[in-house]
């Protein structure tokens, strides 16, 4: 893999086929634990199959509640998943600024700005070298993500994985992280103020059965979620 990270998200990603599915593909900090009890995560989904692309921010307090901000509305975002387990949502400006081939800023204005680099390890070059040469039928394969679950865990140092389940709303969902980047030194700004160093929570978090990594981890890949049932499912607001 010779590409950097900044030029694979300089081109735009084909929306994944499935009809009967919800579909979305770009790229993203999976998630990034700090110390302090704060966590961080991103999306950059520039195709998705309910509305136009969008970013959006994802951010737990250390008191564990839980607020993500998005670039459109709740219903065509992540909140249209995980939003009856959130404490708010808020529509809001968000840039990816690409920094250097291995460094981006993520900003909200007048709300956070968060300075990332990427690293690569042995694993997470195995990863990505898998990825790219599983058939996309496999990636689909229930019994086949959760054997990598299962791998991905332990080998990324990342807590427990879970690339299928259940989201808050009530919506199956299966993720397909094709390429894959450490977050190798991060630094985060909130209302001005340093929320301190990279490192594990006390507990690894989750939103449903989607369980945050406990080290960062940059990911290029699709998402797939359960088409909205309203007679089955939450609505896309918070607490609903």
């Amino acid at each position: 893999m010779t590409e950097s990270p900044r030029s694979i998200a300089g081109t735009a990603p084909a929306l994944p086929p499935g009809a009967d599915e919800e579909r979305f593909a770009g790229y993203g900090v999976m998630g990034q634990p700090f110390t302090s009890g704060h966590y961080l995560a991103f999306r950059h989904f520039a195709a998705s199959s309910v509305g136009p692309g969008y970013e959006s921010v994802w951010h737990r307090n250390p008191a564990r509640e839980w607020v993500i901000y998005s670039s459109v509305a709740p219903e065509a975002s992540c909140p249209r998943y995980y939003g009856s387990a959130l404490a708010d949502t808020r529509v809001a400006d968000i840039s990816v600024t690409w920094t250097g081939p291995f460094a981006l800023t993520v900003e909200i204005p007048d709300k956070l700005v968060w300075d990332i680099e990427l690293g690569r390890s042995a694993a997470t070059a195995a990863m990505t070298g898998l990825g790219g040469v599983l058939p996309s039928a496999l990636w689909r394969s229930p019994a086949v993500l959760s054997v990598m679950s299962r791998v991905a865990g332990p080998a990324l140092g990342v807590g427990r994985v879970r690339l299928r389940g259940t989201t808050p709303n009530g919506q199956w969902f299966r993720t397909n992280p094709r390429m894959l980047w450490t977050v190798a030194r991060t630094v985060a700004r909130i209302d001005g103020v340093d929320i301190g160093p990279a490192g594990p929570l006390a507990e690894q978090t989750r939103l449903g059965e989607f369980w945050l990594p406990q080290r960062g981890m940059f990911a290029v890949g699709q998402a797939y979620f359960e088409q909205y049932d309203a007679a089955r499912h939450k609505a896309g607001a918070a607490g609903s």
